[in-house]
C-alpha cells in the first residue's frame, strides 16, 4: 500500500490521541509513505496549537516535534508545483475545501498519477475524506463516519466514568 498522510493523519503519529494507534498500525502496513511539503508547517502549527489550548505541555510538544522533524526525511515529500496548486484550484471549488485540504488531495492525486498505483489518503477530516474517495483515491479510515462517532462515544463514556469517580 501507498500511504498519502494528511496533517491530521500524520499528528497522530506524534501525539497520543484517539486513532494514534491506528494511524501507526498503517503506516508499519505501507510500502511506502508520503506527505505534500506544506504539512510540515502544518504539524508544527497544530503542536504550537495543542499547547496554547493546553492540550499538550510545551515539552511534550517540543518532544513531539523533535520526533516529526527527525523522520521528516524518510517521508516521500510531494513538492507544491504549478500543477499541484492549479489541481487544488479547481478540487476546492469542485469539493468545496478548505486551501490546504484542497492542496493535500491534489498532492495525494498528483503523486498516484506519477507512481501509475493507488495511493490510499489517510485523513481525520470529514470533507477531505469524502472528498478523496470522490476523486478515486482509496481512503483511511475505511469508515471514518463509523470512527469518530466510536471516539465520540468513547469520549462522553469517560466523562461519564470520570464524573462518577469524583
Amino acid at each position: 500500500m501507498i500511504l498519502y498522510l494528511d496533517a491530521s493523519a500524520l499528528v497522530k503519529r506524534y501525539v497520543n490521541e484517539a486513532g494514534s494507534t491506528e494511524v501507526n498500525q498503517i503506516i508499519l502496513r505501507a510500502q511506502a509513505v508520503g506527505t505534500v511539503a506544506i504539512s510540515q508547517a502544518e504539524v508544527s502549527a497544530a503542536l504550537s496549537k495543542a499547547v496554547r489550548m493546553k492540550v499538550l505541555t510545551k515539552q511534550d510538544a517540543l518532544t513531539s516535534l523533535q520526533l516529526f522533524r527527525n523522520d521528516w526525511s524518510d517521508l516521500a515529500r510531494i513538492q507544491v508545483t504549478e500543477e499541484v496548486v492549479n489541481k487544488a484550484d479547481a478540487l476546492a471549488w469542485t469539493h468545496n475545501l478548505r486551501g490546504y485540504d484542497a492542496v493535500h488531495l491534489a498532492a495525494a492525486l498528483v503523486w498516484q498519477k506519477s507512481l501509475g498505483l493507488n495511493v490510499t489518503l489517510a485523513a481525520f477530516d470529514r470533507q477531505l475524506w469524502t472528498s478523496a474517495k470522490q476523486a478515486g483515491l482509496l481512503t483511511y479510515p475505511t469508515d471514518l463516519t463509523a470512527m469518530l462517532a466510536d471516539w465520540k462515544r468513547q469520549t462522553a463514556t469517560n466523562s461519564l466514568n470520570s464524573a462518577k469517580r469524583k
